[in-house]
This record gives C-alpha cells, structure tokens and sequence, in this order.
C-alpha cells in the first residue's frame, strides 16, 4: 500500500466510534501488522504537533478529536448549526417519526418516497430522535423514536399531544405525506433517566 499511514488516519477519522488496532488489522488484511503499528505510532508522532487536532488512545481504540483547549470555538459552531431552521425534509422525516414510532429507515423512506439517509444523522445530531432499538427482522434494521427534547422543542407534555397530521401539515406550511395517517398514541418509550442536551 503506498501510503499506509495516510489510510489508517482516514479510518480512524471517518469511524464515529474508537477504532480498535483489531478493527484496523482486519480492515487492512493485507498489510502485516507491525507496518500498522508503525503507521499508527507516525500518526501519534504528527497529531502531537501544535495544530486544532490530537490523536488520542480511548475506550480501547484510536480516536481523532479537537483539542480540549479548542472545545469553547466548537462548541459555537454546533450552537450555530442547531440554532439553524430545519429543512422541509427534515421536518417531514421527524413527523414520520413522531407519529409511527418506533419505525425503521426503509419505513420512513417507503413513506416519504425518498432516500432519509442523511435527514436521520441531522435529526440525532439536533438530539431530536434517537435509536430505541432493533426490529426484530432479517437485517434487525435499526428503530427510531423521538426524544425527550423533542417534546421540550415543540412544546409537548408527551405523544399523545401530538395535533393530528392533517392540522401539523397546516402549522408546518406544507403537506405531510398522506400516509403517516391519523396519530395513534403509542405507549411512552422510555427515555434515559441522564439525558441531557449537552452536544458531544
């Protein structure tokens, strides 16, 4: 491989999860594992330079982070981005959401007609949704369901305040699909007792 070093850091930047020196031996299976060593040891060697970001050993893996006497500036980009209005296509996909919980991505994209892929990640980075469980077919696709800040956002008590589809069509200013259907109230899921609204 030309440029090993080069391929484990953009592994390990890419993975939103630690990546243990395992992950990256069986990813590059190609490569012996001593070169591996040698590439993650130069990356150590590089992130200790003075600059925003450092290379850093947690939860048994290798992680890509901003250095801690930065988080003050990034953590006035993420007030910025979530300050920011959601888009129609997000706005959509959290009513499916809301209203069908717990449902999977190909449920929401079979309702709205289009690929949520990315509409879901902005959703869980705004803390609005989050992932509730698995649904128990081939594949265990992930479930999604709103969030306690969710309720706190738009002002509900919990789901059962939910308006119907055809009155949050007129407050959002534009035509849910015609199949999320009338809200049926489902049985509260269980938030996490530390849930906080604090951005990682």
């Amino acid at each position: 491989m030309s440029d090993l070093r080069a391929v484990v850091e953009a592994l390990i930047f890419a993975s939103p999860e630690p990546v243990s020196l395992k992950t990256l031996v069986k990813l590059l299976d190609t490569e012996p594992k001593e070169d591996i060593l040698q590439a993650i040891d130069a990356l150590k060697a590089a992130y200790d330079e003075p600059g925003g970001l450092q290379m850093v050993e947690v939860a048994g893996g290798y992680q890509i982070v901003t250095r801690p006497e930065l988080h003050e500036w990034v953590r006035r980009l993420f007030h910025e981005r979530t300050s920011q209005k959601l888009s129609v296509a997000s706005l959509e996909t959290l009513a499916v959401v809301a209203y069908k919980q717990p449902v999977t991505a190909p449920e929401i994209a079979e309702i709205r007609g289009v690929n949520t892929a990315g509409v879901l990640g902005t959703l869980m980075e705004r803390k609005l949704i989050k992932i509730v469980g698995r649904k128990q077919v081939v594949g265990r696709p992930f479930l999604y369901g709103t969030t306690r800040h969710f309720l706190q956002r738009f002002g509900l008590n919990d789901l059962s305040d939910l308006p119907k589809v055809e009155d949050m069509s007129d407050l959002l200013g534009f035509d849910l699909p015609a199949s999320i259907g009338e809200p049926e109230p489902q049985s509260p899921l269980p938030f996490d007792p530390g849930e906080t609204e604090s951005i990682h």
